[in-house]
């Protein structure tokens, strides 16, 4: 069951979850949610208002054989990461594994840290030690290959030079190659321009004249030949075609500039750009982009060589992240001091009477973590000296305060659902009975759920389920069923004197459960 809520809560997609023969598995979970994770939920676009009466989300996942996860929430298609958010609002699991993690530096540190709740300083202090970092980075990067840089920079700013003396334009080249065409080939233009106009309006016998003639001498004929009024029409038009052209031919000698000097001038700027593409090993076209490259590669250059400003940079960046480091110390000093004297407390009723426990706070490098370095440190009875977790907890004891230290943290947790899975390893007699009562006074306020081999903390659940393995037609399947009060005395009594239940037995677990059903938190 565990296993499942995490996989439909964005834990990573393993197909050996998958029945044998199947395709693939299907998680669906149902939970109600408080006012604050239904207005995630809807400004996520996953939850309506309407929906905010019944205050409930769907999740449903599948895995296929193939490895690949679909999901959806609220019958919105979501991603594992978006499962994963939504998640850490609506449930926390202590499992087994929490015991390790309380033994190594990093853990005894996010723990601290998650108790504590100051993700947004956490943050501050990752992000700004990230800037510092690339900063000292850049600096040395600089500092490294200043000669380097200078060579390029130099290299740079003569192509810069020689582009910027000639300054190409965009489609400026296309403009120039078309007027160098144009100018180029002036005399030619020129002559066939006032040729065309005196042989066709200005000679003896011109064309105009020519058509003119011809037309009124048709127009004579056409009395004895209609066919001949209409070709005198088609002349007469032809006629009036030409005119146009002829006016157009003496508008275009009159307005257009073919002068020597100015072809002298496109032809200049021609050659500059032929000259820098072939230099630059471009097309002439794309002069332009080249000098725009040039730029913005210059400007770089110069700035990553300009080590003062560059070193002003790490400093300031530095600066911000000892603010935001010193910042997450005054509140990481403050959770350490409550989550001590708080564990400390709880080992008092966990058979540790006399013993106490502190968060030592060590200063350290920076990192992006912070300014220190965390240790747990504990001492199991009166009379003797508090030394590292890792090194004098007994496994008896290490159960004891990873239990103290899970109820004191999940008190802390804003999730409404907390889950313990078989936290209570290495516990046993009335040290049993106290976690009882300690998740059972967690429980007032939120759904609190405990895999549990102890029938002192069992007894203290308001319901009790029976996890079982049955055969089905030839494969193993995990049932669960939720007992009655007479199952719950029979479970009890077997956990307590094992497969053979007696009498004695079931009298003994419902003295125990009703002793149980008697506390009042």
């Amino acid at each position: 069951m565990i296993d499942a809520l995490q996989l439909v809560l964005g834990a990573r997609a393993d197909t050996g979850v998958i029945r044998e023969g199947a395709t693939s598995t299907e998680i669906t979970a149902i939970f109600e949610v408080n006012p604050k994770t239904a207005l995630y939920l809807r400004e996520q676009a996953m939850m309506g208002d309407e929906d905010l009466l019944e205050s409930s989300v769907i999740i449903r996942r599948i895995i296929d054989k193939n490895g690949r996860s679909r999901a959806w929430i609220n019958g919105v298609a979501a991603g594992a990461s978006q499962l994963r958010e939504l998640g850490e609002q609506l449930l926390d699991i202590h499992g087994q594994n929490a015991q390790q993690s309380l033994l190594k530096p990093q853990g005894q540190l996010a723990l601290l840290d998650e108790y504590g709740g100051y993700r947004k300083e956490l943050a501050a202090v990752k992000s700004t030690y990230s800037t510092w970092q690339n900063a000292v980075v850049v600096l040395q990067k600089a500092k490294d290959e200043a000669a380097k840089l200078a060579d390029e920079a130099e290299r740079l700013s003569w192509v810069h030079e020689e582009l910027s003396a000639i300054a190409p334009q965009k489609d400026e080249w296309e403009t120039l190659n078309a007027e160098h065409k144009r100018l180029g080939n002036a005399h030619d233009i020129i002559e066939s321009v006032d040729g065309a106009v005196y042989d066709l309006s200005r000679a003896n016998n011109s064309a105009l004249d020519t058509l003119s003639r011809h037309a009124s001498r048709l127009e004579d004929l056409a009395e004895y030949d209609e066919k001949l009024g209409e070709i005198a029409t088609q002349f007469s038009e032809a006629q009036a075609i030409l005119q146009d052209a002829v006016r157009d031919l003496e508008h275009y000698r009159d307005r257009t500039d073919l002068d020597e000097s100015r072809f002298e001038e496109v032809d200049e700027r021609v050659s500059l750009y032929f000259n820098a593409a072939r230099k630059f090993h471009v097309l002439p076209e794309e002069l332009y982009l080249k000098l725009a490259e040039t730029t913005e590669k210059l400007k770089t250059l110069q700035d990553g060589l300009d080590l003062e400003a560059l070193s002003k940079e790490e400093k300031r960046a530095h600066s911000a992240y000892l603010k935001a480091a010193q910042a997450l110390s005054k509140k990481r000093w403050a959770a350490a001091d409550e989550l001590s004297r708080k564990v400390t407390e709880a080992m008092q009723g966990l058979a540790m009477k006399g013993g106490s426990f502190n968060v030592a706070l060590h200063e350290t490098q920076p990192t992006g973590w912070g300014l220190e370095r965390c240790e747990f440190e504990v001492a199991g009875h009166t009379g003797v000296q508090r030394r590292a977790l890792a090194k004098v907890a007994s496994g008896g004891e290490l159960s004891r305060i990873s239990l103290a230290i899970a109820v004191i943290t999940s008190n802390a947790t804003p999730v409404d659902t907390l889950i313990f899975d078989e936290v209570d390893a290495g516990i046993g007699g009335s040290v049993a009975d106290v976690v009882g009562k300690l998740l059972k006074t967690l429980a007032q306020d939120r759904q609190v759920m405990c895999v549990t081999h102890l029938p002192q903390v069992a007894s203290y659940g308001t319901h009790h389920w029976h996890v079982y393995k049955v055969d089905e037609k030839g494969a193993t399947v995990s049932r669960m069923k939720s007992l009655d009060t007479k199952e719950r005395v029979n479970e009890l009594a077997r956990m307590l004197s094992g497969s053979a239940v007696t009498e004695k037995g079931r009298a003994s677990a419902a003295e125990l459960l009703e002793r149980a059903s008697n506390f009042r938190p």
